[in-house]
């Protein structure tokens, strides 16, 4: 790998338009270096998922994402088999006049009928090196996947009855995600380097937007990020994250706005806000109260 200290991390996700604090980039390297499981936990929308896509792309990795959801099971998320084409070839074994039950039993359960899914995948060689495994809102799961899940990242392997145990070459790089819609168990976390990825500061979040949004001018750029940063010191149900952050600056480039106002607020918020509730407190006088308080912090600073 082409770093060897904390800064190359940085520069490396930085070449790919992720902004990376220090911490996050101190516990990045070291999960690279001590080839641990990193397991980054925070509200929606804050990049969890992207320091994984980053990553990948800046190791020339290939990345493969398991995306969890409730009743994710090993075998989901492992394999299965190709039960249409096993058929197809029994049927075609009968035409033909039957087969020895013993032979068709050993040419059916092979891997040209195997449909391998992500754990099973992040264990095969890759060109290029070892994968990079996104476990993506392993909050959604339940416990038993978590039970199977401490087994496959400790000894990075799976088992499957009819073809026996696969271990990883070597390790994959695994980062899982949680955006805390339940506790993870310590257990799991246990296996891992844990990092809390919070919302950024304003100059932070303006790092970013300047990195993933070009275009927009500077002006621009500072009171979106004023504004949204405002925004989240709000009672809303969904704070907005960098992500919607980001897509509000390319909504406003692609409607030619050159600066905020309580109207381009109120016709652009579906990109900021994803919740009647919390829309609803943003129109009329409080839109402009909070842009005013935002441009009253830009002028302070």
């Amino acid at each position: 790998m082409a770093f060897s200290t904390i800064d190359d991390i940085q520069a490396l996700l930085a070449g790919q338009d992720y902004v990376c604090g220090r911490a996050l980039g101190t516990v990045s390297f070291l999960a690279l270096k001590l080839g641990r499981p990193l397991f980054l936990e925070g509200e929606a929308g804050t990049g969890k998922t992207e320091i994984a896509k980053a990553l990948a792309t800046a190791l020339g990795r290939r990345l493969i994402r398991l995306q969890c959801y409730e009743g994710l099971d090993a075998s989901s998320a492992v394999y299965e088999w190709n039960f249409p084409a096993q058929m197809i070839a029994i049927r075609a074994a009968e035409a033909a006049g039957g087969a020895d039950a013993g032979h068709l039993r050993d040419t059916l359960f092979t891997t040209d009928y195997l449909i391998e899914r992500p754990l099973l995948q992040a264990m095969r060689p890759q060109p290029g090196g070892a994968p990079v495994l996104l476990i993506d809102e392993v909050d959604r799961t339940d416990e038993p996947f978590e039970a199977f899940l401490l087994e496959a990242l400790s000894d990075f392997q799976v088992t499957i009855p009819e073809l026996g145990t696969i271990k990883a070459p070597e390790p994959p790089i695994v980062i899982l995600t949680s955006n805390r819609t339940r506790e993870v168990h310590d257990a799991l976390k246990r296996r891992c380097l844990y990092h809390w990825v919070d919302y950024p500061d304003f100059n932070r979040e303006l790092e970013i937007l300047k990195a993933r949004a070009p275009e927009a001018s500077d002006q621009l750029s500072r009171e979106v990020v004023a504004f949204v940063q405002r925004l989240r010191t709000e009672d809303l149900f969904k704070k907005p994250g960098v992500a919607e952050t980001i897509d509000w600056a390319k909504c406003l480039l692609a409607l030619d706005v050159l600066t905020l106002s309580p109207e381009v607020i109120a016709d652009t918020v579906g990109a900021i806000l994803k919740y009647q509730d919390d829309i609803a407190r943003l129109q009329g006088m409080e839109a402009k109260r909070l842009l005013d308080e935002a441009r009253k912090s830009l002028v302070d600073a």
